[in-house]
């Protein structure tokens, strides 16, 4: 499959998807802001994954490709192209399907438990999620969910954590793509959010829990696998 990855920033990578992708030899294309780097066609790839990134789905004004990224992740979803998006993406898909985001009444930074909802558990691409488990989170905005979709997951502190619209559309508020690397690259470019908060862990308690990576991989590899068996057949 042709995979395009959107990705806002250099620290906020693919991580494990990377690999995942190569090992399945899948082609990956990637548009970069941080580099200026264009759109593709619409017919150039079968799957978008929308990464995170530190700005808000509002910021037009100080990012302008925002508008265009908006536009492009319409259009895919129009086209029924399978989309996912992680963090600033799964927020990005929300407000192209109509829904509100803004600041949550908490930020969420650390390794913080999410539970599975009832609609989740009977969701064929979460067949390999646990009823709950601690996964990584860096966020202080949430989004209300898109008219249509169905609610998948929740946290104490964020009520809408994931969903998917229709069939093909999966949008997930944390990360389980972190790799050591990745999730080091993120502390050392956000330390400056690292301040006391309810739900917000300091930078040793983080690096302390980063035993969870290898089971956050786990979990998206069969997402992944999931939505790859469900639509490779129909290209």
């Amino acid at each position: 499959m042709r995979i395009h990855i959107i990705q806002h920033d250099n620290f906020e990578s693919p991580g494990v998807i990377i690999n995942w992708a190569k090992e399945n030899n899948h082609h990956l294309s990637y548009t970069k802001f941080f580099e200026n780097s264009g759109l593709p066609s619409i017919m150039d790839f079968e799957w978008l994954i929308i990464m995170g990134g530190p700005m808000g789905v509002y910021d037009e004004d100080k990012f302008p490709w925002l508008k265009s990224e908006k536009e492009f992740i319409k259009q895919s979803i129009e086209n029924g192209k399978i989309v996912l998006g992680i963090c600033l993406g799964s927020q990005l898909i929300a407000a192209v399907l109509g829904a509100k985001v803004y600041k949550n009444k908490y930020k969420e930074i650390g390794w913080h438990k999410i539970n599975i909802t009832s609609e989740g558990k009977d969701n064929s691409f979460f067949s390999s999620f646990p009823s709950t488990m601690e996964v990584g989170q860096w966020h202080e905005d949430t989004f209300d969910l898109p008219a249509g979709a169905v609610h998948l997951a929740e946290s104490e502190a964020c009520k809408n954590q994931a969903y998917i619209y229709k069939d093909h559309v999966v949008g997930l508020q944390f990360h389980l793509e972190f790799t050591e690397e990745t999730l080091n690259g993120l502390i050392f470019n956000s330390k400056n959010e690292l301040v006391k908060g309810k739900y917000i862990q300091t930078e040793a308690e983080i690096i302390s829990k980063k035993g969870f990576i290898i089971q956050s991989n786990k979990i998206l590899i069969g997402i992944l696998n999931n939505i790859e068996r469900r639509f490779k057949d129909k290209l």
